[in-house]
């Protein structure tokens, strides 16, 4: 996975004390976890063991993913001078009379129950790039959806 991946400052934050923390103390839970578990004796049926073992996959699974994030990432900032959509935009648009507003980010930092849209969504591609009073549509699986730009901040 070498393709940037678009955080805010704070994400890049979240993620990197994340990555100390599986590196430190959740590596040395698990240790600990996996030395009891080797103690209690037969591994083929130890259950504490296998749950260890596990563990310890999804511990080194996500750091190894952490640090790609983290290597690839590339810190955007909310300000932008030339007014056009980019990630990191507050953005408003209006679609059939109704506005609505979203937060464009790189796709770790999407949820849209908070209104933060992926820029590698087709909302996200359609209006990356545009201004205030500019039009843009896109397909979405019910359709051409079509929004005119309110606002950039």
């Amino acid at each position: 996975m070498n393709e940037k991946e678009y955080l805010t400052q704070e994400k890049f934050d979240e993620f990197t004390q994340e990555l100390i923390d599986l590196k430190g103390k959740r590596r040395k839970e698990v240790a600990e976890n996996l030395e009891y578990a080797k103690s209690l004796g037969d591994l083929s049926e130890n259950a504490e063991y296998h749950e260890a073992r596990d563990m310890q996959a999804t511990i080194e699974d996500r750091i190894i993913k952490l640090e790609s994030l983290l290597k690839n990432a590339v810190i955007v900032s909310s300000q932008h001078a030339t007014g056009a959509v980019n990630v990191g935009s507050v953005v408003t648009v209006k679609k059939d009379g109704k506005e609505f507003v979203y937060t464009i980010v790189g796709s770790e930092e999407a949820d849209v129950t908070s209104n933060k849209i992926s820029i590698r969504s087709p909302f996200g591609q359609a209006i990356l790039g545009k201004k205030k009073g500019e039009h843009f549509m896109y397909s979405a699986p019910n359709g051409e959806l079509s929004y005119t730009v309110v606002d950039v901040k």
